[in-house]
């Protein structure tokens, strides 16, 4: 039997004077109040009420047991209010996760807004282009890239992003604006190191797609870096819009092939499937989905 239930109906038991209004006020039969009491009585080895036909007194036992049962009561009902009151207002630490480029220039500058929104909670960025296990590394919530196949996570979906091909212009004036996808295959192409050998960028224009072997000197396992080594005129690269976006505006890249269309990227905000998520992971879910969905 519950032992805080039974210490919740032996209280109720000496503040209502008896079974039978104890019983009343907890919507228990009086039998059932009994049975508590004597399964307390049982675990303590000791009796807590002397029982007469007329009323029941607390024996010495009792009357301390007592003190302590109101005490526990008393702690476990703060307990619960701490547990609402973080599930009721945003607050404390919010552990997230997100590729490197979408962290670093779409994602942080709404962490910086939703910050000063909900000014009680901390966020706790983690930038990876790895897959990261949301559960066992102790994440509330993560960003994907790509499609989404974990249905032990809960997924909202984020706006498309944009990919292009991009080279510097001193790439550019060496080699000149490729006229065709084809045109590439001559040139050294970088891509991610998880791509492996057989990786393929996928162009298309009126319904006709080229694929395009990627084979060049230099992979990473990092956007940022290819995006260096694209800048430095080592060779051409494919990213998304979020990481391209202020080199491509300052002229540090440029866009190759611009009448050809590269497959958008689906990106997603992940969750653990939570019944009641905290009001901060909550909050924040909603906050981003509003901002970048």
């Amino acid at each position: 039997m519950d032992k805080l239930r039974a210490m919740e109906v032996f209280v109720a038991t000496v503040d209502a004077g008896s079974f039978a209004a104890a019983a009343e006020a907890l919507d228990l039969s009086a039998v059932m109040v009994g049975k508590h009491i004597r399964a307390l009585e049982e675990q303590l080895g000791a009796r807590l009420l002397e029982r007469t036909t007329r009323r029941h007194a607390l024996t010495e036992i009792g009357a301390a047991y007592l003190e302590r049962c109101r005490d526990v009561l008393a702690s476990v009902h703060t307990a619960d209010g701490v547990a609402e009151s973080l599930r009721a207002v945003p607050q404390g630490l919010l552990r997230v996760t997100a590729p490197v480029a979408y962290g670093s220039h779409r994602l942080t500058p709404v962490i910086g807004d939703y910050i000063a929104a909900y000014p009680r909670v901390k966020v706790e960025l983690s930038l990876s282009d790895r897959v990261v296990d949301l559960a066992e590394e102790g994440f509330d919530c993560g960003l994907r890239s790509g499609p989404t196949f974990d249905d032990s996570l809960i997924a909202r979906p984020l706006a498309l992003t944009r990919m292009f091909a991009v080279a510097s212009p001193a790439w550019v004036a060496r080699h000149g604006q490729p006229k065709h996808p084809s045109d590439l295959e001559a040139f050294a192409l970088l891509g991610f190191t998880s791509w492996g050998p057989n990786h393929e960028w996928r162009f298309t224009r009126q319904g006709k797609t080229v694929h395009v072997p990627v084979r060049g000197p230099l992979t990473a396992d990092n956007g940022q870096a290819l995006l260096a080594a694209a800048i430095a005129g080592v060779g051409v690269i494919v990213q998304a819009d979020a990481l391209l976006g202020p080199a491509l505006a300052s002229g540090q890249v440029v866009q190759l092939l611009p009448d050809w269309e590269l497959p958008t990227r689906a990106m997603h905000l992940m969750r653990l499937p939570e019944a009641r998520p905290s009001a901060k992971l909550r909050s924040f879910v909603d906050f981003v989905v509003e901002r970048l969905g």
